[in-house]
């Protein structure tokens, strides 16, 4: 799990995110609207709403293009179930949250190092 991680707010453009997501080296960005999670935008997210003919990234609110209800798991979720249901809804991250704080996003690319801890064990 990244702990702390970078976020959006709801109001800022695409242009924004793809900034954020390059200075940090990072695909994916929790929108953030009043204190609250309200999405989750990805590079494929912003790919897709960038590449339609006429979109000014710097125009478009990221809302335009975030993935609405994300993934939301408590950090005691065992580690079995979030993988499991990632891999059921074909989802890149789990956002961790603790008692209305966001603690942290799990990823694929967190999910593969457990993988290579535990087949590093073996």
């Amino acid at each position: 799990m990244t702990k702390n991680p970078v976020t959006i707010p709801a109001d800022l453009s695409l242009g924004d995110a793809a900034a954020r997501m390059f200075d940090h080296g990072i695909r994916h960005l929790p929108v953030i609207d009043q204190g609250h999670v309200v999405g989750l935008v990805s590079e494929r997210d912003l790919a897709l709403v960038t590449g339609i003919p006429g979109v000014d990234k710097d125009r478009v609110e990221v809302t335009e293009a975030m993935s609405p209800h994300p993934y939301i798991v408590a950090p005691s979720t065992p580690l079995a179930q979030v993988v499991a249901v990632m891999h059921e809804r074909k989802l890149g991250t789990a956002v961790v949250m603790e008692e209305g704080e966001m603690r942290g996003i799990f990823s694929v690319v967190d999910a593969l190092e457990v993988l290579m801890r535990t087949l590093g064990s073996e």
